[in-house]
């Protein structure tokens, strides 16, 4: 079934802050992207929304996602991706991070291939799946259209050996962002340490400097970055067009306001919605905001302050920029498929 229309995607949440509550269009039109719901989160849920979007994944397969930072317990579980994962015989990517000053003084953060592995471990993903850190042998540049603020992306040397990528993303917050969602899973999560600085930075650090990355000099600069991720996402999503596809699903559930990349996030105050799909990251991740902006605040769901997080740092720039780019598109049809 359709689901709603834009009034009703504008309901009491919506009206608590400017910036969040530009929303896209849900009509019901061939011409525009379709987003697929279900409400269920699942195992078997995630097989089945992912059949539902009629791409097979094929080739060799690349599962980006968020294996989670040390002590943040948010991140998208084992037991819930592990049908998937052996549905599509894929294998779990992921990147070093780029924060921190003395890695070697926290044995959980993932500054270092090392302790990145450890988590991985901890966090139950390994021996169970394949799981590779994409940049733990270096990286490589790919081209972007966008050239406002990058010459190009950088990302891991072994993005190269996947034919196939399904961007499985957490959404959430995020302190830098707004939020998380397909967009920040392809631009961030795919960058290499250095293609992190490059985004971070909107094109001004090319090679890593943790002492200087976080100073006013390189960081400053929000909606150049955020323009910046937009960018870098179009060109992961160009590169796996360019081999045998990508696709694009985002479960909303433990969202707290800050990302799985933060040690310990803030309490999570709203409740789990569901798993959407798409082909298009755009809409995708349109959807999910709109999504957030109808809850409405009870007891037990409070969407005030994720709205906030998005508002002040500006997040949905980063979706106005990917659709004034031309990596997708902000209308969008919402097909519930529980249904």
């Amino acid at each position: 079934m359709i689901l709603t229309a834009v009034a009703a995607m504008m309901l009491t949440g919506c009206a608590q802050n400017k910036n969040a509550q530009k929303t896209g269009e849900v009509v019901n039109n061939n011409s525009i992207p379709t987003v697929l719901l279900t409400r269920e989160i699942s195992p078997e849920a995630l097989v089945k929304i992912y059949k539902a979007l009629g791409v097979e994944a094929t080739g060799r397969v690349a599962v980006k996602m968020s294996t989670g930072e040390g002590s943040n317990p948010n991140y998208l579980k084992p037991e819930l991706i592990k049908n998937l994962i052996a549905e599509v015989d894929g294998t779990i990517v992921e990147c070093n991070t780029a924060y921190g000053n003395a890695p070697q003084d926290r044995k959980d953060e993932r500054t270092t291939s090392a302790n990145h592995w450890k988590v991985i471990a901890r966090h139950g993903f390994t021996p169970t799946f394949k799981v590779d850190i994409m940049d733990e042998e270096g990286d490589m540049k790919i081209p972007v259209r966008d050239t406002t603020h990058l010459k190009y992306d950088i990302v891991g040397t072994h993005m190269q050996n996947y034919d196939f990528m399904i961007a499985l993303n957490h959404f959430k917050g995020h302190p830098m962002g707004g939020y998380g969602g397909a967009l920040k899973n392809l631009s961030i999560g795919c960058g290499s340490q250095n293609g992190k600085a490059y985004i971070h930075s909107a094109g001004k650090m090319e090679k890593l400097d943790m002492r200087r990355l976080w100073t006013p000099e390189f960081i400053g600069d929000q909606d150049g970055f955020l323009e910046s991720m937009a960018a870098a996402a179009q060109a992961v999503t160009d590169y796996f067009n360019g081999k045998k596809g990508i696709i694009y699903i985002s479960v909303m559930n433990n969202m707290s306001i800050d990302c799985d990349c933060v040690d310990h996030p803030a309490p999570v105050k709203l409740e789990d919605y569901g798993i959407l799909a798409s082909t298009d990251p755009v809409a995708l991740d349109q959807a999910c905001i709109d999504i957030i902006n109808q809850q409405k605040v009870t007891a037990k769901n409070d969407p005030t302050d994720l709205l906030n997080r998005i508002d002040k740092q500006h997040g949905v720039h980063t979706i106005e920029h990917a659709a004034k780019i031309g990596l997708g598109n902000r209308k969008y049809t919402l097909v519930e498929i529980d249904k």
